[in-house]
């Protein structure tokens, strides 16, 4: 592919990298303080504090300051997760630009290129093999296939499979988040988890703050009709 040409594909299509939306660190902390649950542990805390009943107080906060702790770690854990994933694109690859085989960076395939698959290399984009006899590529991270599948002529590979046979030339069809890679990366990314458990304890707190509320409304009414502060 000439030069040109490429820039102007790459100015299309961007670098062939899965982008990642960062989150401040403490705005994701502060999020555990946000909601329904949050909120009236909160409340608490504020009139523990206005009543002067410390060691309430010190528990309460205690036990909101844990649970965001618990939550942002895991979510920690999974960012990690998807970077674990991303780690696995290739950084340098072999591709025909103007009529000469040269090495770069991956992140600068587009569409159209050509490149060469050999043994050891990590596939760097979704690709159609043109050229060669066979290849051998272990897709376990994206298929879950435990067994090398065997590829040959016109057949599609994907970005961040491992070539572990063979070696064949192959036409770029996909960059970046539009591979099956990126697709599966940003599923992850987004992929929600709540277990049945974390949905049982949802609606428990969602009981416990109405029937807090419904507590509250009747020992108000109870007070007046007494007449007691």
């Amino acid at each position: 592919m000439p030069l040109s040409e490429a820039e102007k594909r790459f100015a299309q299509y961007g670098p062939n990298e899965i982008q990642e939306k960062k989150v401040n660190p403490l705005l994701k902390f502060l999020g555990y303080f946000w909601g329904p649950i949050p909120w009236m542990i909160e409340a608490a805390v504020i009139m523990s504090a206005v009543i002067q009943r410390w060691p309430d107080f010190a528990i309460i906060l205690t036990l909101l300051m844990v649970n965001a702790a618990v939550g942002f770690w895991q979510e920690h854990k999974a960012g990690n997760a998807i970077e674990l994933l991303k780690q696995r694109l290739a950084i340098k690859t072999r591709v025909l630009r103007d009529g000469q085989w040269q090495e770069m960076e991956a992140g600068k395939l587009v569409p159209g290129d050509v490149v060469r698959l050999r043994l050891g290399e990590i596939v760097p984009a979704d690709v159609k093999l043109i050229d060669g006899d066979y290849l051998l590529a272990d897709e376990s991270t994206l298929t879950g296939e435990s067994l090398p599948v065997e590829k040959h002529l016109s057949d599609v590979g994907y970005a961040s499979s491992i070539i572990r046979q063979g070696e064949m030339n192959a036409l770029v069809v996909n960059t970046g988040i539009r591979t099956f890679f990126g697709k599966t990366t940003k599923l992850v990314e987004q992929a929600k988890t709540t277990s049945h458990f974390q949905k049982a304890i949802s609606k428990i707190g969602d009981y416990l703050i109405f029937l807090a509320i419904g507590l509250v409304i009747v020992i108000f009414l109870v007070s007046i009709f007494r007449g007691t502060n």
